[in-house]
C-alpha cells in the first residue's frame, strides 16, 4: 500500500481518537444535564445536538468553513494568536468532527443516564457521598454499556466522515487527507484496486466492531438475568 494511503489511515485514526476523547469531555456532562432536566431549554439543546443527524454534511461544513476561515470569527482570532487559520488544518478537522459526531456520543449517554435507578444515587447521597463520588462509583458502572456504545459510535462515525471533512479540511496528504477522501481520490483516478482494498477494510472494521459491541451487550444482559 502506498505511503499516502498509510498516512491517510493514521490521520483517520488520530482524528477519530481525538474527536472521541474530546466528545466524552463535552458529552458526558451535557448528556447528564439533559437526562436530569425537563425544561424548555432541554428541548432546544436536544434539537441543537441532533442537528447533524438531519443536516446535509455540506451545509454544516460550509458554515464551519466560514467560521474557521481566515476571515471567520474563530479562524481570525486563531490566526492572530498562532499565525494560521483553522480551516484546512488537522485542528480544524477535529472541531468539525466534534460537532458532526456530537449526537452519536451524547444521545447514547443520555439514554443510559435516563434509565439509571435514581434510588441508588439517593442512597449514596444519604450515606454522605459527594455528587462526584456518587457519579464515579454508581453512575459510571451502571451505565458502562452506554459509555461503550457512545465511544464506538463516536469513533466509527468519525472514521466514516466525508462531506464535512472535505469541506473543512480539504485533501492535504499527511495533514487532512483521511480514508474516506482517499477512497474517493482512488476512484477518481480509476485506481479501483486500491479503492476496493480500502473500502473492504472499512466494511470489515465496522462489522467486527459492531459484532463485538452486540456480543458484549448480549453477554451482559444474560449475566444480569
Amino acid at each position: 500500500m502506498e505511503a499516502t494511503v498509510w498516512a491517510a489511515v493514521i490521520t483517520t485514526l488520530e482524528l477519530a481518537g481525538a474527536t472521541t476523547a474530546i466528545l466524552f469531555v463535552i458529552g458526558v456532562p451535557l448528556a447528564w444535564w439533559l437526562a436530569r432536566r425537563g425544561s424548555r431549554l432541554k428541548i432546544v439543546l436536544e434539537a441543537v445536538v441532533a442537528l447533524p443527524l438531519v443536516l446535509p454534511p455540506t451545509v454544516l461544513g460550509f458554515y464551519l468553513l466560514i467560521l474557521l476561515g481566515p476571515r471567520g470569527p474563530l479562524g481570525a482570532e486563531w490566526q492572530l494568536w498562532f499565525g494560521h487559520p483553522l480551516a484546512f488544518t488537522f485542528g480544524g478537522l477535529v472541531i468539525a468532527s466534534c460537532l458532526y459526531s456530537l449526537p452519536f456520543v451524547v444521545q447514547p449517554l443520555q439514554v443510559a443516564f435516563e434509565g439509571l435507578d435514581r434510588r441508588k444515587l439517593e442512597a449514596a447521597w444519604t450515606l454522605g457521598a459527594s455528587s462526584w463520588r456518587a457519579f464515579w462509583d454508581i453512575v459510571v458502572p451502571e451505565t458502562r454499556r452506554g459509555f461503550l456504545i457512545a465511544a464506538v459510535l463516536g469513533f466509527a462515525h468519525t472514521v466514516g466522515e466525508f462531506g464535512v471533512v472535505l469541506m473543512v479540511g480539504g485533501n492535504i496528504a499527511g495533514e487532512t487527507q483521511v480514508i474516506s477522501i482517499t477512497i474517493y481520490e482512488q476512484v477518481e483516478t480509476l485506481n479501483y484496486q486500491a479503492a476496493h482494498t480500502l473500502s473492504a477494510a472499512m466494511i470489515v472494521f465496522s462489522f467486527v466492531v459492531l459484532v463485538a459491541v452486540y456480543s458484549w451487550n448480549r453477554s451482559r444482559a444474560g449475566w444480569r438475568r
